[in-house]
Parts: C-alpha cells; structure tokens; sequence
C-alpha cells in the first residue's frame, strides 16, 4: 500500500512537471547583442506570454510540458524554441536576426497598417524603441531619429522645441500621411503635424516605421511621399519600470519614471510614464518647458477578446525664433551668430519673448481586438483627441527696438502713442473617430482585408487678449457680428494646462472668429495571393468628407454657416513580389490617387465663398525594389516615380514701396485696393534612387550606408490668375510661365551617409554616423544652397545590477564638428557681384533658417 502511495506521488509530482514550468532567459539582436526592448514570447497555440523588459530579460510560466515558445519583435525575424522537461529553466540568449522586410511575422494589437500585414514589400525602414531611447534625447526633435534613413529630411530644426519639419522623397508634412498605432493624426484642416504636440512619443513609442512612396497602409489616405507610422507601448506584461535624468546644452534638463505592473490575475495590466522637461533652447529667445504623461491599461476578459485602454497627451510651451535674413545674424564685431532670434527682449528687468506656442492634446484610445475563429479576426479602434491652445503676438504699435534689433518692450509701453498689446491667435479642436479592419484568411494562398475610417473634426479659431501691456483693452469696431463693437480687456494666460477651458468665449474674441465642421468616411479593402516565391496584392480605398465653414465675426449671426461642401477620393494599389533562393526579393508596386483638396483650399482666403478652383489632386506613384540579407549583409535598393498633378496654390504677393508688384516672369503690375494673389496651377514630377544597406564585419563591427538620389522639378507649364482683393473674385490677369528646369525645393535632392558601430567590450557600445547633403534649393526652387555635411556621436553604456536591474548611460554628440549651415531658406535672391553681400555664395539679403550648431546631451536610467 506505501508503496503504491509513493509511485502515485512521484507519478503526480512528474505529471505537474510535464504539465507546467517557469522559464526566463534574455532575447538580443544577433550582431550587436544588444537587448531587444519589449519582445512578444508566446507560449505557442495559447495567448498566454510576456515581453522583455528594458534589459530584454523575459520571465514566462508554460501551461504545460513539453512545449514551444515563440518569440517575435519589430524588424526581426520569428524564432521559436521547443522546450522539453529537461530543457533549462533559465535559457541561454536567444538571438533575433533582423528581418529583410523590415517587420515580419509580428502581431500587432490594433488597426496599425504596417508591412507585416502583408507578403508584398514595399520601401520601408523601421527603427525600434531601443534606438529611438538612444538617440533621441535632451532638445532633438524626435522625428530626427530617421535622419538616416534614405529621402528623409528633417529642417527647420533651429526655431524652437518641437518646430521641425519632415520631407519624405521630397514631399512636406502636409503630403505624408503619420499615423499612431495605425490612426491618422494630420490635421483635417491642411494636413499639417506639428511636433511640439508629440513630444511625448520620445518617451512611449515602441517603434517607427517609415513607408516611402506607396507604402501598406490600407486606410482611405492619400500619402504622396509616404507614411509614417509611429507604434505606442501597449500594456506591458512584465513587471518592472525605470527613473531617468537627462542634462544637454543650453540648460536642458529632463526626468522621467515609467512602471508596469505586469499582468494580474491572468487578466489585468497596467503601465504608466510621466515626464517634466525644460531648457533655454539652441536658438537665443527659445526657452520652453513641458509634461509627457501616459497610461495604459490592459483587460482579457476571454479567450479570444482583449480591450486595450490608453490615454496620453504632452502639454508644452515653448518660445518661437523664426527665419530672417542671414545679414541679420551678423553682431557689430561682423561675427555671425546662427542663434540670432528678434522675437524677444526685456520687459521690466525680465526676459520676455512677443512669439510662444503652447498647446495641449490629450490623446484617448480604446482598442478591442476579438480573434473570431482560427482564421479570422475584427479589430476596433475608438479615438479622439482634444486640442487647445495657440501663439502669441503683438497687435498694434509702433513696436520699439534695441540698437542690437530686439524687441524694447519698456519703450513700447511708456510710449503715449501705442496701443501695442499681446494676443494669441488660438487653434482648439475637438476630433473623434473609428478604424474597424476585419481580416480572414481565405485559405492558404489568399487572404482579404476590409475596413472603415469615419473622423468628425470641428475646429475653432479666433484671438484673444494675452497681456494687455498697460492698455485699457482692445477695442473690436466693424464686424456684421457685433455691429456695436465691445472691448475685450480680459487677459488669458499662454499656458497648455489652463487653456484645455480657460479661452475666450465669442464675445470676448479679437480681429477674427471663425470656425469649421469636417466629417469624413472612407473604406478599404485588401486581397492578397502568394505562394511559394510569388505574392502579389490589389489594394483600393474609397472616401468622402464634407466641409461646413463657420464664420463668426464677418457675416450675420443669421448667415454664419457656408454652404456644405462634399468632396469624394479614392485610392488603388497593386503589387507583385517574387523571391529567388532564401535571399532575394524583387518587387514592384503601383498606385494612382484622387485626393480631395484640404478644407483650407476649398473656402476661398478666409470667408465662406466656396473656391471654384478646388479641385481633386491627381497623384500616380510607381516603384521597383530589390532586397538581400545573408548573415553578414543587409542590403535594399528601390527605384521610384511619383507624379503630382492638378495642385493649386495661392500665393500672396508684396507690394513695392511704389505701389507695383513684380511678377515672377518679370512683368509689373500695378495694385489696385488690397494686395493682390496669385493663383498657381502647377504639376510636379519626383523620381529617385534610394540606397541602404548594412555589412556585419564581425560581432564587434557593424558599417551601415545609404544614399538618395532625386529628380525633383516642377514640369509643364504653370498656368497663373492674378487677382485683385483678399476674396479672389476679381480677375485682373492670366498668363503661363515655362516650368521648364525648375526644381522643388526645401529638402536635398542628393544626401549621402555612413555609420559604424563599435563594440567596445560586453555592455560598451559606440556608434558614429556622418552624413551629407546637396542640391538643396530655396522653398520656390530659385537658388541653390551650399551642401553641407553632419557628424554625430552616440555612447552607451550598460552596468548590470542584480535581480535582472541595470544602470544605463546614454551619450549623444550632435553636429561634433560644429559646422555652420542653412537648413532652409525662403527667399530666392541671387548672389550679388560685391562679395561683401554674400555669405558662402548666397546673399545675405536671403531669408533663412540656420541649423543647429554642436550639442550634447547625457542620459542616466535606472531600469528594474
């Protein structure tokens, strides 16, 4: 009998070891070794998993034995580990190689159009939360984490935090589509995005992925250059969080601290991040200071449903320096200073700048993802987001300055004839919307995808009273609105937190009000083939949005709203992909669009006459692309055209001190009434050779490389109507200019790069990466600005602790040689014969921006 005890314990205790197990061990790149942050292991055939923490050490307890485990992470290959009842509890490092497309085999919560949603390849680069952490810090905008990736540009990078500008293959911010976790976020308005309201993503995005060109995203979008689209933290599954502190020029400072309870009860998650910042800012007069917060919450509540809950938002305020003649950048000793910024001075002993942007938008998500069956899936996303604040300014005058050129407020002030005053011209919003995507796979070679996107948009624009400045108030005479006239004499504050309710109401508005309604639906769907080698996909979106334009203050309360205006687009993509042996893909994909004209284009200057000459963007986009990775070389080529036709453009012309205008093919034209505007009909043609690759020389050595070679011009004929009054009712003149040799500006039409990365010993690294750019031209293509080149420095340091805890430092070097350079100019004046009037062959007469000179950051994190 005891012995029939026994065997039935010892049967039981073998039974529950076969049966379950706790495992942990670590998941690293394959070439660097370094860790991989936030790496999904699976127990196969189930959902119970975990993910790395930021020393990529996983802790995961198996439901049974034997068993397999899965692990997977952005840009890098799946792997899966069979394990058996003698396997090691802690596993020895598992090696992840980086993946020919980029992402691959990742399951992502949500509607995210990434490549991983399907075979096909497109031109993609995706960079992972581990590089955004270590490159990306003290007053870098974050978008410059891609500066090396091929035809990405980022300018504008010295007006201020958050100010910088995006160019992909060419194209602005307002022709690439960025989306968050696969949810549109350009404005609805005029598609523009403005960074100062994502900072926050430095601190919570998982990954990046940038898709020039056509790109995967399946939504009703019409992306002319590409999509970016930027991955946020889900929940996370590991318990564990981290403290850091970053120092870096010009006073800046940062904390941040993030915590994640890992999953309770089998069912519940939780991860919160909040950071403070502050710094004098690169540019004289560009101090700022802001919060990230972020929370996210995570729910199973079965088997085949999860609910993810996230709230984020990085409320800022930061003074603005904008672009002005390089000859104002000279001091008296006639040294050139790139920092110079006339947008501030002293006010009563203090400093005190007349141009700050504040602004704050909370983010809201709820996602619920429900696998039907085996083979199909439904994924909703509800979103919404609430905008406010604005810019500050002067209003009235005359406007006393220094000798120097900066602003003497205590002059202006004391001055008996001002009626100068400060405002802020405020842009609130409030948007909501929904993304479902519905997925089954057909069989084993096919697979569809559908989906919807409906957005509803109101913005609200109008000006305020910001400092009064020693004025009884500011009087607004002359409006349908208010016919009386009232003074607005009621201050308020420039500050993100109480501009989310403390704004004017409409009675209390200054110079304009004026508001719009946007709704918009669209559909999509997806189809796709592959087998074997081949794979190929047929892609379309179809999409309608209305406009109501509201205006407040020049028309009578009984005729504010405009007639409705309905605009339709669609989209249509097809793609082919063909695999020779384990390392080759050639590809090749095609697109056309129809993209309605943004709201700010379809009311005419302002008012609610409807624009006649708003008209739908025809885009037609080809491109051709090869891929190669071996154990030691990585290595990506495409080839690409991109035509966009029926653009419209207004342009606002100067009028000379003798009351003539001088039009771009030379002929004058004599103002009548208010100043005159060109209406622009040009068509433009963007093709290019794009480059990246990457040579493992050994485990210590990686060389990385790109290069971008573009053809950018505006083509044909650009057709011109002049017109006469701020309305542009009232033609005065119609004429076509040869587009013939006139190249688009803005962004480098050739840039060039290289990088190393050292490793030192175990937990050094080091990483150095050049790179340069030419045939740079003016915003209207006029002249060309001198090339330049840049070299950064990153190191960082790993100090393991105990119980899988580590102290992490992090350096970065910008601009090391210190080079002076124009990242951007504005104006086209040609280079004088008196040298005296050129900087670098340009005249200093030129409006530009400057780029950042040397700056350094260092960062220390205590991760647990």
């Amino acid at each position: 009998m005891k012995q029939s005890i026994l065997l039935l314990v010892i049967g039981g205790i073998t039974l529950v070891k076969l049966q379950a197990q706790t495992i942990s061990g670590s998941v690293l790149d394959l070439y660097t070794e370094e860790p991989l942050i936030g790496a999904t292991i699976v127990e196969k055939g189930t959902t119970n998993g975990t993910i790395t923490n930021f020393d990529g050490l996983f802790s995961l307890n198996l439901n049974k034995m034997p068993s397999s485990i899965v692990i997977s992470y952005l840009g890098y290959e799946t792997q899966t580990v069979d394990l058996t009842p003698s396997s090691p509890t802690e596993l020895s490092s598992i090696l992840l190689v980086p993946s020919a497309f980029g992402l691959d085999e990742v399951v992502i919560t949500g509607v995210m159009d990434i490549v991983v949603d399907r075979q096909t390849p497109v031109a993609t680069s995706t960079i992972n939360a581990g590089e955004i952490q270590r490159k990306i810090a003290g007053d870098a905008e974050f978008p410059e984490v891609a500066r090396t990736t091929p035809s990405i540009y980022i300018s504008n990078q010295s007006s201020g935090y958050g100010e910088a500008e995006v160019w992909t293959r060419g194209f602005d911010q307002t022709n690439t589509a960025f989306l968050l976790n696969g949810q549109p976020i350009n404005g609805m308005e005029d598609g523009r995005i403005y960074w100062s309201n994502w900072a926050g993503l430095t601190d919570v995005a998982s990954a990046i992925q940038i898709q020039r060109g056509l790109g995967a995203s399946k939504l009703a979008i019409s992306s002319v250059g590409g999509t970016w689209n930027f991955i946020m933290k889900a929940t996370e599954t590991l318990r564990g969080g981290s403290i850091s502190s970053t120092v870096g020029s010009d006073n800046y400072y940062k904390v941040s601290a993030a915590y994640n309870t890992g999953i309770m009860n089998e069912k519940w998650g939780i991860s919160a991040l909040v950071s403070v910042w502050s710094g004098n800012g690169w540019g004289h007069g560009t101090r700022g200071n802001g919060q990230t917060y972020f929370f996210a919450a995570g729910y199973r509540p079965a088997h085949r449903h999860s609910i993810h809950f996230l709230v984020t938002g990085a409320p800022q305020k930061h003074d603005q320096k904008y672009m002005s003649s390089i000859a104002s950048h000279f001091r008296k000793d006639a040294q050139l200073d790139p920092r110079y910024n006339s947008n501030w001075g002293i006010y009563d002993g203090r400093y005190f700048s007349e141009r700050t942007n504040y602004y704050h938008k909370p983010i809201i998500n709820v996602n619920w993802d429900w696998d039907i069956n085996n083979r199909s899936s439904l994924s909703t996303v509800l979103y919404g987001s609430l905008g406010r604040g604005g810019g500050t300014g002067g209003e009235g005058g005359p406007l006393a300055r220094t000798q120097s050129g900066q602003i003497d407020f205590d002059a202006t002030v004391a001055n008996p004839a001002s009626n100068y005053l400060l405002r802020t011209s405020v842009n609130n919003h409030n948007w909501i919307g929904a993304v479902l995507k519905y997925e089954n796979e057909l069989s084993r070679n096919w697979h569809l995808s559908l989906g919807t996107d409906l957005r509803r948009f109101y913005g609200d624009h109008f000006r305020q009273v910001y400092k009064l400045l020693d004025q009884p108030g500011y009087y607004q005479w002359g409006i349908p609105a208010y016919p009386d006239g009232y003074t607005a004499s009621t201050s308020y504050k420039a500050d993100p937190w109480s501009a989310i309710f403390n704004f004017a109401p409409r009675g209390d508005r200054i110079t304009y009000n004026s508001a719009e309604t946007i709704r918009y639906a669209g559909g999509f769907g997806q189809l796709e083939f592959w087998k074997k080698e081949l794979s190929a996909y047929l892609q379309g979106a179809y999409s309608i949005q209305d406009h109501v334009r509201h205006e407040l203050f020049y028309a009578p309360p009984s005729d504010t709203d405009s007639e409705k205006v309905i605009n339709e687009g669609y989209n249509a993509k097809i793609g082919l992909s063909y695999v020779v042996g384990k390392n080759h893909t050639f590809f090749g994909n095609a697109g056309i669009y129809s993209r309605q004209p943004f709201h700010d284009v379809v009311f005419e200057n302002n008012s609610n006459t409807i624009s006649q000459n708003a008209f739908n963007e025809d885009i037609v986009g080809l491109e051709l692309g090869y891929k190669l990775i071996t154990p030691k070389v990585t290595t990506n080529i495409n080839v690409y055209q991109t035509s966009w036709n029926n653009r419209v453009l207004y342009n606002l012309l100067e009028v000379q001190t003798d009351g003539t205008v001088r039009l771009t093919d030379d002929r004058v034209y004599t103002a009548q009434g208010m100043d005159p505007y060109e209406l622009l009909f040009q068509d433009q043609l963007h093709k290019g050779l794009e480059v990246d690759l990457s040579y493992h020389m050994n485990d210590h050595f990686r060389l990385k490389g790109m290069a971008s070679l573009g053809n950018w011009e505006i083509v044909g004929e650009k057709e011109v109507e002049l017109y006469d009054g701020t309305s542009l009712l009232e033609k005065v003149d119609a004429y076509s200019i040869s587009a013939r040799n006139i190249k688009v500006g803005s962004a480098p039409q050739t840039s060039w790069g290289m990088g190393i990365q050292w490793d030192m010993m175990k937990n050094v690294s080091v990483e150095a990466n050049y790179l340069h750019y030419d045939r740079l031209y003016s915003d209207n293509g006029g002249i060309e600005l001198p090339s330049y080149g840049l070299l950064d420095l990153n190191l960082q340091i790993t100090i393991p602790q105990t119980q899988g805890q580590a102290i992490h430092i992090i350096g970065n070097v910008y601009n090391l040689m210190d080079h002076l350079y124009i990242s951007k100019a504005a104006s086209s004046i040609g280079a004088s014969s008196d040298d005296r009037s050129n900087w670098k062959g340009i005249h200093t007469d030129n409006i530009v921006m400057f780029g950042k000179t040397r700056t350094a950051n260092l960062t220390l994190r205590y991760s647990f």
